[in-house]
């Protein structure tokens, strides 16, 4: 790696937890200053004590949120990457059984949230020279199955956004980077998804070695810090037991 470190500094979403918590430790352990994003004050204030990242308590599908979150970032020297974590999954309906109120809160964080952002911060990161944009999606974004509508479309349309996005910034030396992982056990996806532990616990029994969290970081760790010139484009990452969305070994 021939960037300084000491000069890189990156914004992260979702960062009170999961995937999200785990990439700010990694990017802190590497000597990036980071600015650590999620709407719960106390998570954050304890991640911003253990590692030294900057706390900005924020909602990123708001307009409020995300404008006093780009003046405390400028304020504050500004950052070179943006990486787009906060988002998630809610029900496992059929479409023809669907909640519309859960479908508007994956559309609106998981898609807006990310749009309002990047747009935000667009013209930061295109004024560094060598912005980069990672976006985490999913192989919920690559592959419909079913109970999965409501999250597959809003994933598709962050991983369509995505393609778009490296189309427009390429000119201006902006990097964009998609991240897509399939089972993750981490505290909080699955029962927030389904609302009832037992059933979070089941949809990873079996599994020997889901990914974890960390596992995840440290790949997003490795492309926002490879060379510049090196865009990894996407990078689809699954636990060895799960060949393809339909296909997850479990063992008795």
């Amino acid at each position: 790696m021939t960037d300084d470190v000491q000069n890189k500094a990156a914004l992260v979403t979702g960062a009170s937890s999961g995937i999200g918590e785990a990439t700010v430790r990694a990017l802190r352990a590497a000597g990036w200053t980071v600015f650590a994003v999620a709407r719960r004050e106390d998570r954050l204030a304890a991640l911003a004590a253990e590692t030294g990242a900057v706390a900005i308590p924020a909602d990123i599908s708001e307009d409020d949120d995300v404008s006093r979150l780009l003046s405390q970032v400028t304020e504050a020297g500004g950052v070179d990457t943006l990486i787009n974590i906060a988002g998630g999954a809610r029900g496992a309906d059929t479409i023809g059984g669907a909640s519309t109120e859960d479908w508007e809160w994956m559309y609106r964080v998981n898609v807006l949230g990310t749009m309002k952002l990047t747009r935000a911060f667009l013209p930061m990161l295109r004024a560094t020279g060598e912005g980069t944009v990672l976006n985490l999606t999913s192989t919920a974004a690559l592959a419909a199955y079913e109970g999965g509508g409501g999250y597959n479309a809003a994933k598709f349309a962050q991983h369509a956004m995505t393609g778009a996005l490296r189309l427009e910034e390429a000119e201006h030396n902006v990097r964009v980077i998609e991240v897509a992982p399939g089972l993750v056990y981490t505290e909080e996806f699955a029962l927030n998804r389904l609302g009832d532990r037992q059933a979070a616990d089941k949809v990873y029994q079996g599994v020997e070695k889901p990914l974890t969290a960390e596992d995840v970081a440290d790949v997003v760790r490795y492309a926002v810090t490879a060379p510049h010139h090196v865009n990894l484009d996407q990078i689809v990452i699954r636990p060895v037991a799960q060949a393809a969305n339909h296909k997850l070994i479990r063992k008795s």
